[in-house]
């Protein structure tokens, strides 16, 4: 069909020269002209493809028409409203008036009340009593002239005004059309044969490419989209707060240790042993292997003093040690776990102990003291954004499994000013400018800062973080000086992706349900 359309239309121009109207034209297995919208759109695709080899070029007409609405239909067949409305009645003084109930039984409860109206508006009905009579003997239906006219040509002599009255009255509605003209162009001939759109080994081998005709080459025209790798919005969020991590001069802390010993995730902190955090139901614990190797123990026995019996300036907790709760190896409830161990490590020339060039510390057995000017204790920043476990029951906002976005600076003489002077900055570069904080409470810190950020969307203060410095309990037994101070916060990755990106279902960011052509189609994030 589209060949011969295409060959319909070279013939013709060879013919004519020009093809003024493509209305004229017969398609191929019609018997009338190509008159009706439809025909030339089967058109308009013939010369579409006769124009990108050049063989033609054409012109776009515009034109309007109008078309009856099934009311309009039956009004052209049956008459209108109002003039049904006078044909039912008996004339003035030649018979009983006729009433409402009687006048739709007649002629339909439509036409009764539509017409009764416009039959009075016109003047051909009159009231009679209860009833109605005609009130001129003859009338002419303007409405079924008008509509039997634009369904025969589209449109009506008797103007705009009495098409937009038809219109109004839903009984007719307009339809823009096209039409064309055609002209010969650049590549014009007769045949229709297709140019070749590559050029093949044999075309090369038997010389067939010299006499061959190819198609251009259109190099504004879309490519086929690449079916390569997407970032996941989590890791794009996640590129973001770790660039503004690195920006403030933070370095990255080794938080690949998914599993850690109940002494680091929580006894290390002065989290008590018998916190409910630590609880089956809050924690997941390893059943195969179940315990883990024993921390330093000279360390290890100074953390379950202060635990016991206090010390540094603290009662402690009173309560036994377990050295077999201490020992559970556990699904890592929140990163704090590398950040005791890392801690622990920035401490070690504080202690007079070395660290070889892997990051290990050393056992001063045997080894010459490490000289150290003072007291051994540099500043530092550190950070991590990396996955953490809980035994949460699942919904919309909470999985099993989540990221932490964590920070520490370690540093002589901070304070709690400090540490609120340098969250409004973080989260500055962030796009959180409205914060608020408010007391809270840490095992591990004290004073502690719950952080309250002002949700534009939501219209209301939601908590986006955690926040504190690490109590002396913890810091002391691992070696730091009196004056040491650490400021330690965290939050989760996934609230400020959901809040990014519109996500008010966590299960549609990450897991099953998560759209494979949402995770390819994400814009990237800044903030």
């Amino acid at each position: 069909m589209a060949e011969a359309l295409q060959q319909l239309i070279l013939d013709t121009l060879n013919q004519f020269s020009v093809i003024d109207d493509t209305r004229t034209l017969v398609i191929p297995g019609q018997t009338v002209p190509a008159a009706s919208q439809d025909a030339q759109i089967a058109i308009l695709g013939a010369l579409n493809s006769l124009q990108s080899r050049e063989m033609i070029s054409y012109e776009t007409r515009e034109t309007s028409s109008h078309t009856l609405t099934p009311e309009g239909a039956q009004i052209a067949l049956e008459g209108s409203h109002e003039a049904r409305v006078w044909a039912a009645l008996p004339m003035k003084g030649e018979g009983e008036p006729v009433g409402v109930q009687e006048l739709r039984r007649k002629i339909g409860d439509e036409a009764a009340r539509v017409g009764q109206g416009r039959a009075f508006k016109n003047g051909w009905i009159t009231k009679e009593g209860s009833g109605f009579v005609k009130a001129t003997p003859a009338i002419q239906d303007t409405t079924q002239i008008e509509l039997r006219e634009v369904d025969s040509t589209g449109t009506s002599k008797a103007g705009e005004k009495a098409l937009a009255e038809l219109r109004k009255r839903k009984l007719i509605v307009q339809r823009k059309g096209q039409w064309f003209t055609v002209h010969k162009g650049l590549n014009f001939t007769t045949s229709i044969a297709k140019p070749e759109t590559d050029l093949t080994v044999d075309m090369l081998t038997s010389g067939s490419w010299k006499n061959a005709t190819f198609k251009k080459y259109n190099f504004e025209a879309d490519g086929i989209p690449t079916s390569g790798g997407a970032f996941h919005p989590l890791l794009k969020v996640r590129e973001e707060i770790r660039n503004i991590f690195l920006e403030m001069g933070f370095e990255e802390m080794p938080t690949n240790s998914f599993v850690e010993s109940g002494f680091w995730c929580f006894d290390a902190l002065f989290v008590p042993q018998l916190h409910p955090a630590r609880e089956l139901q809050d924690t997941f614990y390893l059943s195969d292997p179940s315990t883990s190797l024993r921390p330093p123990e000279d360390y290890y026995r100074r953390v379950a003093t202060v635990h016991e019996k206090g010390g540094y300036g603290s009662i402690g907790y009173r309560s036994p040690w377990s050295e077999e709760e201490s020992h559970k190896l556990l699904l890592r409830t929140h990163t704090t776990a590398s950040s005791s161990a890392m801690l622990y490590k920035l401490a070690a020339r504080c202690r007079g102990e070395t660290i070889d060039e892997h990051g290990n510390v050393g056992d001063t057995e045997g080894d010459t003291p490490q000289a150290v000017e003072g007291d051994g204790f540099r500043p530092a920043k550190f950070f991590s954004i990396d996955r953490v476990f809980r035994n949460e029951t699942m919904d919309a906002t909470h999985l099993a499994e989540f990221h932490q976005v964590e920070g520490v600076v370690a540093d002589r003489n901070l304070t709690l000013a400090d540490l609120i002077g340098f969250m409004r900055v973080f989260f500055k570069k962030m796009g959180v400018t409205d914060l608020r904080f408010k007391p809270a409470y840490n095992p591990y810190t004290e004073p502690s800062l719950e952080i309250f950020a002002f949700h534009p969307m939501l219209q209301k203060w939601v908590e986006i973080g955690n926040s504190g410095m690490f109590r002396a309990e913890m810091l002391e037994p691992m070696g730091f000086p009196k004056d040491v101070r650490v400021h330690g916060w965290g939050i989760s990755l996934e609230r400020p992706t959901m809040i990014r990106y519109g996500i008010n279902n966590i299960r549609t960011l990450v897991g099953h349900k998560t759209s494979i052509e949402g995770v390819e189609t994400s814009p990237a994030v800044m903030f």
